[in-house]
């Protein structure tokens, strides 16, 4: 693979997890709200907040480098009525404002919390939007490896999962913090952190039960009109196939069943946080071998 295709994984694997920390986030912050009030469903979320920008920024940096020239950059976004990939540009845009627009509202506390919540709403559905034209781009008649309904729904799939991972590491990062500046006030965020951990875990574990039908049937969709693509995935690139459902099955199904156990003790926050942080890092590490994949074992026919 050239700099141009790992340009693409990069941007795709680190922008849909931007929008699936959004999105777990966004979900979090309201319950936690309704449940223990704004001030403590602020104390959780709003520093794990500030890591989802400067991840997309790299991710959007990234695909710049799969131009030809990125000071062209801009003429991507002159076809929105046609291209796929220039709703994936704009979209991209403005889920980037959209989020920072919220942000500033978040930690700034401008406006009410329910006005706030729909700003944070309609960032969300911009960034579905997102996710969704990023798939479009790959539905294409000549990738027939690409041009199957497994495509949109694996995008979404790593969308969540991701997102569900990283905020628990976000989450457990923000605890330490919070602990450290000022331990009285961090009783009522330790048990709002293992609630939250045990929704990830349930989540994680379900999601990894959707992607391990998705993957089977990936394989066998593209039996059919991608034999070659479908051989180079589990023979040329079989050991690599092999660790990407390793590294998912260890992090978000085997570590996942800890997470919970750990969350569901109290006393057990330094083990808890040690397996949120592994739990992230395994999956994020099959994520990439699973993108690399969906690239490298791209056939093609007709014209380019």
């Amino acid at each position: 693979m050239n700099v141009r295709e790992w340009a693409l994984i990069t941007f795709t694997i680190l922008a849909q997890m931007s929008v699936g920390s959004f999105i777990v986030l966004g979900v979090v912050h309201y319950f936690v709200g309704k449940k223990s009030g704004e001030k403590q469903a602020d104390e959780l979320s709003d520093r794990a907040l500030l890591a989802i920008g400067p991840v997309l920024a790299l991710g959007m940096a990234a695909s710049l480098l799969h131009l030809g020239n990125p000071l062209n950059a801009y003429k991507a976004v002159t076809n929105l009525g046609t291209s796929w990939l220039s709703r994936e540009i704009f979209f991209g845009v403005l889920f980037a404002v959209a989020g920072a627009v919220f942000a500033v509202m978040q930690w700034k506390k401008i406006a009410t919390f329910q006005i706030r919540n729909l700003v944070a709403i309609l960032a969300a559905v911009i960034g579905v939007a997102l996710v969704y034209s990023m798939a479009m781009v790959y539905m294409m008649p000549t990738r027939p490896g690409w041009n199957l309904v497994t495509t949109p729904l694996a995008f979404f799939t790593t969308t969540l999962l991701l997102g569900v991972l990283a905020m628990g590491a976000a989450f457990v990062a923000n605890y330490w913090y919070v602990q450290s500046k000022n331990p009285g006030c961090a009783s009522e965020q330790c048990v709002l952190l293992r609630d939250s951990l045990r929704w990830f875990a349930v989540a994680s574990i379900v999601l990894l039960g959707f992607q391990f039908v998705l993957l089977p049937l990936w394989v066998a969709l593209m039996a059919g009109p991608a034999t070659a693509s479908a051989a180079m995935l589990v023979g040329e690139f079989g050991g690599v196939f092999a660790l990407r459902l390793a590294f998912v099955f260890l992090g978000a199904g085997v570590l996942g069943i800890f997470l919970f156990r750990a969350a569901s003790s109290p006393g057990q926050e330094k083990v808890m946080g040690t397996v949120a942080y592994l739990a992230f890092a395994l999956v994020l590490v099959g994520e990439v071998l699973g993108r690399f994949l969906f690239y490298a074992t791209a056939t093609h026919f007709g014209l380019q």
